[in-house]
């Protein structure tokens, strides 16, 4: 179940929210009172990917570089170009785990992964996600 997370402002930036479980991490930048975008984070325990929208700038879908290669360096995570986005699968596992998120939020992060064009990745597990 997703629950919001305590974050710092960061000078510059637009104020944000954060809300997390075990397998999500949305951030959700406002501009007012209105949402400017946001970032869904999934398969954290796993390989992590992003999907990012913004209002005035479309969306995308990457995966997630930890820069963490050996445990002794702390490098900083980067977005990379990936493969298809299972957007049968993110969907149905973002409206299980968001029933209790605003409602603002929780549609418009559903309207968002809706219409993001021509994706699923064909494979057999995310067509079982579909049905």
């Amino acid at each position: 179940m997703l629950f919001d997370t305590i974050i710092r402002p960061v000078k510059g930036d637009l104020p944000r929210k954060w809300i997390a479980d075990d397998f999500f991490d949305l951030i959700v930048w406002y501009e007012g009172d209105a949402i400017a975008g946001f970032q869904l984070c999934y398969d954290k325990p796993f390989e992590q990917h992003a999907f990012t929208w913004q209002h005035n700038g479309g969306n995308s879908h990457a995966q997630i570089d930890t820069g963490e290669d050996t445990p002794t360096a702390n490098r900083t995570p980067i977005l990379i170009a990936d493969g298809p986005f299972p957007q049968a699968r993110i969907v149905m596992e973002f409206r299980n785990r968001s029933p209790m998120l605003p409602r603002e939020i929780r549609e418009t992060v559903l309207e968002k992964l809706a219409a993001y064009p021509g994706q699923n990745s064909g494979d057999e597990r995310e067509r079982e996600w579909a049905e």
